[in-house]
């Protein structure tokens, strides 16, 4: 299941599980849609990987399954994306 991080990496703007604008990649690296497409052009910063809208978790769900709570930020924002590692 998806933890749904509450915030921007970059910006640590608020990203409710319930509504959009949250970017996230396969390892679940969450951004908000200004920064994954004006600042990361659609690519992870810390794998590589592209930037997906994250699914909506239906709110009468939350309760049964609820987002994360632990914020990831990087006070010094995100750096466009290097190339994966090989």
């Amino acid at each position: 299941m998806l933890e749904l991080r509450p915030g921007c990496e970059c910006c640590d703007r608020d990203l409710p599980a319930d509504a959009g604008g949250a970017y996230i990649c396969s390892f679940e690296c969450t951004f908000c849609a200004a920064c994954a497409q004006d600042v990361l052009h659609g690519t992870c910063p810390n794998c590589g990987g592209g930037l997906l809208p994250r699914p909506l978790r239906p709110a009468a769900l939350l309760p049964k399954y609820p987002p994360a709570t632990q914020r990831v930020h990087k006070p010094q924002g995100c750096a466009p994306a290097r190339e994966p590692a090989a």
